[in-house]
């Protein structure tokens, strides 16, 4: 099937198909005598695949490696150690962002609840010494986490 088709089939520009395919990630483009692009229906799939790897956080690279060399070349081992890799990642991320959610609202909070009468330079050191607070009492969380991370790594 010509680029064109490939491209309406997968919702994807054609450019992004060439980028696909200048990155070696798309392996089976022949070319005819007049110069088009030939893809095969295995591509549609290798195209889904790759757009939801992204879609869930997968670098190129990382796809890359994951990524069967045709429909029966799957790493099984590969393939479940790098999603797992990834459900951990975004597990870290998810507790950054929950920390990070967290802070914004204590500060949110502490502008948002300065005593009547205090001056702004006087309500920051305040907002301040609760966000290095919190700080304090979730450094040893963060780091559990951290070492849990790595011990899922190896």
């Amino acid at each position: 099937m010509r680029i064109g088709e490939l491209a309406k089939r997968c919702g994807l520009a054609p450019s992004r198909i060439r980028f696909y395919e200048a990155s070696g990630l798309i392996h089976s483009v022949e070319r005819k005598a007049n110069g088009y692009r030939d893809y095969s229906e295995d591509t549609v799939w290798i195209l889904e695949i790759i757009t939801g790897a992204q879609s869930a956080g997968f670098s190129l690279e990382e796809i890359r490696h994951l990524l069967p060399v045709n429909a029966n070349g799957w790493q099984h081992g590969e393939l479940l150690a790098g999603l797992k890799r990834k459900v951990a990642e975004i597990e870290v991320l998810q507790e950054r962002l929950k920390q990070s959610r967290a802070q914004l609202l204590m500060v949110i909070d502490g502008i948002e609840s300065k005593p009547e009468g205090m001056h702004c330079v006087d309500n920051t050191q305040r907002v301040l010494e609760r966000l290095r607070e919190e700080a304090r009492t979730l450094a040893k969380p963060r780091k559990a986490v951290g070492a849990a991370l790595a011990g899922a790594e190896e």
